[in-house]
């Protein structure tokens, strides 16, 4: 039987490639390949701060003011200078648009990284798009921590056997299929949506000025 929810992450998901902004950055900052990764993920100090701050309990300032002491850089606006050339991925945000036309419900899952001065969802409703959104600084929770997911599932008021997990991060699918979701590793919109289809037995791509229809 097909699954009836479809849960999307935000950012390398509905975006461009986060780590494509990460290497145009280092090179507008005149930064050697892979700094960022160095001073950001490989640090164990940075990474307990990423994640209060994806709780909510850090703010950018914070943040922004110790990556750019270990990088030796301005720390002004620092995580929204680092993902400037993360845009909407239309191909992709379509997808949970194209879902809720065919019945399906929608929900985000999403580890936000604080709203100001940086707001990743800028632009973006995610309130209206989705039936139900749980953005991590809001709810104190992250990926891949399983209340997370349980709390979204409850938000939805569906089980877990019923859903298709979409994110970019391998890490955060383990609890989510271990919740009886089907889970996807986003790499492109192609295969996503194709991946997908599959799992939700719609068609998330159709010709133009066609309609949505399910597949049969």
């Amino acid at each position: 039987m097909p699954r009836t929810c479809l849960i999307v992450d935000f950012g390398g998901v509905l975006t461009t490639s986060l780590d494509d902004a990460v290497r145009r950055f280092e090179a507008r900052e005149g930064l050697s390949e892979g700094a960022v990764a160095h001073g950001w993920y490989r640090n164990p100090a940075m990474v307990a701060l990423t994640h209060d701050l994806e709780r909510g309990r850090a703010t950018q300032s914070d943040w922004n003011r110790h990556l750019g002491r270990t990088l030796g850089i301005d720390s002004t606006d620092l995580l929204g200078r680092i993902f400037a050339d993360s845009r909407l991925d239309d191909s992709m945000v379509s997808v949970p648009a194209r879902a809720r036309s065919c019945g399906l419900k929608t929900g985000l899952l999403s580890n936000s990284m604080g709203l100001a001065p940086w707001n990743m969802y800028q632009g973006f409703d995610i309130d209206a798009a989705f039936d139900a959104a749980l953005v991590s600084g809001r709810h104190g929770v992250r990926k891949p921590e399983p209340a997370a997911y349980r709390l979204l599932l409850t938000m939805l008021e569906v089980p877990g056997e019923d859903c298709v997990f979409v994110d970019d991060n391998a890490e955060n699918l383990p609890p989510a299929e271990a919740l009886g979701m089907a889970t996807v590793l986003h790499r492109s919109a192609e295969d996503t949506r194709t991946r997908l289809g599959e799992l939700l037995g719609v068609a998330l791509a159709p010709e133009p000025g066609t309609a949505l229809t399910p597949m049969v």
